[in-house]
């Protein structure tokens, strides 16, 4: 029986509030104009769920949250033309409207239709389609995805190869391209080079991927969490710190290693501490400092300002420059063609309703990818 044009009885997460998350039945509202209703197939767990889910990040609850999806188009709105029912897809927390001015610009992919900074936790009309129990229910950056059908704007869908893996791709939607664009993408990382990443999960791991393929000849890797170095030596990384178990500050002993600084640090985690760490970690001259993680809102960064002067950059990335609807279908096809292999960033796969063991797994620093699968 067909679902189009009908309201949708199925099981989503809500986050209520601040380390509130229920599994429940929600009803998914039909798409309007310029809007696509999917059902998901994967979900990955990101950090910046994670920070929705433990109210580092400001949104409006109740929500369902996810935002790195991917699924099968279900029904279509009025004037959607890119993709048909039937198509596979995935969800981007980043859209490409294609008209605003970062969109139009070569360089910029901080489109103005995104739902981040701020978020509204609606969609562009204003108001949402999802509701539980009587009670109107958030998005989460306009992508929800912890849920078996959600609705996003048709600029916020890529259509992807018919080959692709369902179960895996959904982790080509965000962390991979954020972590390995900044590497290959916006840092352009050059063969023989050094480089320092701070945090070796999802983001971070896919970072040291980037500066592999692009022929750094050391690589060190920066995270509390021990159990994550035998796989990020695995993929890459040539030196593992604890800066729990160092006798001195981590940029320091960085320094040491290195001389005068790394060529390229990245920062993978959204903490004012390790921000500052990873700029200290640079050379002076010409080192590049990239930060990815995001940050509590409304934190400050402090810098010396006296050594800014001195060459190195600061650089903020977005999901590693793509233009998301036109470069992620591209990353998608590398993959299918063995071009990235993303599979070993696959740690766990679970079934939806296993979702509180994902989170477990993903606070408990098990994981460095936990799929949830429907």
């Amino acid at each position: 029986m067909s679902t189009e044009g009908k309201t949708i009885t199925c099981q989503a997460a809500i986050a209520w509030g601040k380390n509130s998350i229920s599994i429940e039945e929600v009803q998914v509202e039909p798409p309007k104009t310029g809007e696509v209703r999917i059902k998901l197939t994967s979900s990955g767990i990101c950090g910046s769920d994670d920070h929705v889910l433990k109210g580092r990040f400001p949104m409006k609850f109740p929500l369902v949250p996810g935002h790195e999806g991917a699924g099968i188009v279900e029904s279509i709105g009025n004037g959607v033309s890119s993709v048909k029912p039937g198509d596979k897809v995935l969800t981007l927390i980043i859209p490409q409207c294609g008209k605003c001015n970062s969109c139009l610009h070569p360089k910029g992919n901080f489109c103005d239709k995104q739902d981040v900074l701020p978020c509204s936790g609606l969609m562009l009309d204003g108001t949402s389609r999802f509701s539980c129990k009587g009670e109107k229910i958030y998005h989460s950056f306009r992508v929800s995805t912890f849920t078996e059908y959600t609705v996003a704007p048709e600029i916020a869908v890529a259509k992807i190869d018919a080959a692709s893996p369902m179960d895996k791709v959904c982790l080509l939607s965000c962390g991979i391209p954020t972590g390995y664009g900044a590497a290959v993408r916006s840092a352009k990382v050059t063969p023989g080079s050094t480089c320092v990443v701070y945090g070796l999960g999802g983001v971070g791991s896919a970072v040291v991927m980037g500066c592999r393929a692009s022929g750094a000849s050391r690589i060190i890797g920066v995270d509390i969490n021990e159990e994550k170095f035998p796989q990020a030596r695995a993929l890459g990384v040539t030196d593992c710190l604890n800066p729990q178990t160092l006798q001195k500050p981590v940029q320091e002993v960085v320094m040491e290693m290195t001389g005068s600084g790394v060529d390229f640090a990245f920062e993978a985690i959204g903490l004012i501490e390790t921000m500052t760490a990873a700029w200290d970690s640079c050379n002076n001259s010409y080192g590049v400092c990239l930060i990815i993680g995001l940050a509590p809102l409304d934190s400050k960064l402090s810098l010396e300002a006296t050594k800014i002067i001195t060459g190195k950059t600061l650089k903020g990335v977005c999901l590693g420059e793509y233009k998301t609807r036109d470069c992620i279908p591209q990353i998608v096809s590398d993959y299918l063609q063995n071009k990235i292999d993303i599979d070993p960033l696959v740690t766990h796969q679970l079934p939806f309703n296993q979702l509180h063991k994902a989170l477990e797994l993903y606070h408990a620093g098990k994981s460095i990818r936990c799929v949830l699968l429907f």
